[in-house]
């Protein structure tokens, strides 16, 4: 060790005081994210309301965490939650364990479970990071309709995952027309 070393080291400290200071105003101003961000989870629905999952465990199976749960139930005539024979009775993920690598997603049919832009998942209790079915479901959108029901936009499950789009662009459009008529 050199004699000049100590003052390179206050050197540096020196040379950093008169920089302008960059500031991130976090909790006000949040960071937009990549549009392939890996947030949190969210479970899919058909445009009738009914959910994408159909409650293969596929991605529980996928998840190198092991921070996946699910348990598939079966639907009946009077109790519809999917199109399928089965739907996703308990799904949690928990975020304790969840390293955000997307192989669940590459591991899903259905396309049922997709990771959204949201990355505020930090909470001082565990419990609350053990996020339930509830939690995960998208939200209903206008012309959507609370499960279970029955199957609106076809009489079986092909209709659905291969139809079910343009199925619900006329049911659309036909709903818009009857308010159009009844003006």
């Amino acid at each position: 060790m050199g004699m000049l070393d100590p003052v390179k080291g206050f050197g540096v400290t020196f040379g950093t005081m008169f920089k302008k200071v960059v500031t991130e105003e976090y909790p006000e101003v949040k960071k937009v994210t990549a549009p392939r961000f890996h947030g949190r989870h969210q479970l899919n629905r058909h445009p009738d309301g009914l959910e994408k999952c159909v409650g293969c465990e596929l991605c529980a199976w996928a998840c190198p965490a092991d921070a996946i749960f699910v348990e598939g139930g079966d639907n009946t005539e009077e109790q519809r939650f999917s199109p399928g024979e089965r739907f996703g009775a308990d799904y949690q993920i928990n975020y304790l364990r969840c390293i955000g690598c997307g192989l669940c997603i590459e591991a899903c049919p259905t396309r049922s479970l997709t990771m959204t832009n949201e990355y505020e998942l930090a909470d001082d209790d565990r419990q609350k990071l053990i996020f339930t079915k509830e939690d995960l479901l998208a939200p209903l959108l206008p012309g959507m309709e609370q499960p279970p029901h029955p199957m609106r936009l076809g009489e079986n499950e092909q209709d659905y995952y291969v139809d079910g789009p343009r199925l619900a662009q006329q049911q659309q459009a036909q709903e818009q027309q009857a308010r159009e008529a009844g003006r």
